[in-house]
């Protein structure tokens, strides 16, 4: 392969590209395996990682940071309900909003299911890496977030 002090050609780099995506997607695969399974739908682990990583919210708020309509959140909201995943209080600001938290046991069900990825992933890194390629996927991981953040 290239050099890392020399530019990729474009064939190189859509070879990159596809690589990158599928080593992503398997690395993604071996980490759901770690976890427990469950039968969530994308958007409802979405709100549950939005609430998770910003806080209570209501429903408009989730209804627009994950871009859909209040009706279709007010779904999602029920079935996580359902499931006791998250709760409803009254805004102590806005009597007429309800606030949506995550209930503590899914709070400490979602650490634990994190932990499980965490430790496999750590016990991968240090079986399967030596210290200089541990350094070398250091820097890798922030390239890896500046792509995600694009």
């Amino acid at each position: 392969m290239t050099p890392p002090s020399s530019p990729l050609d474009t064939a190189q780099l859509v070879a990159l590209a596809g690589e990158l995506r599928i080593s992503l997607s398997k690395l993604m695969r071996r980490l759901r395996e770690q976890a427990r399974p469950n039968d969530l739908t994308s958007s409802q682990k979405s709100v549950l990682l939005r609430l998770d990583r910003d806080g209570p919210a209501t429903v408009s708020s989730l209804a627009r940071a994950e871009s859909v309509r209040p009706q279709s959140m007010r779904v999602t909201v029920a079935a996580l309900e359902a499931l006791g995943a998250i709760s409803g209080k009254p805004d102590p600001t806005d009597g007429r909003q309800t606030l949506i938290a995550l209930t503590p046991g899914f709070r400490k069900a979602l650490q634990a299911n994190r932990a499980a990825k965490d430790d496999w992933l750590f016990r991968a890194l240090q079986v399967q890496l030596s210290s200089r390629e541990q350094a070398e996927l250091a820097s890798a991981v922030n390239l890896l977030q500046r792509l995600a953040d694009f």
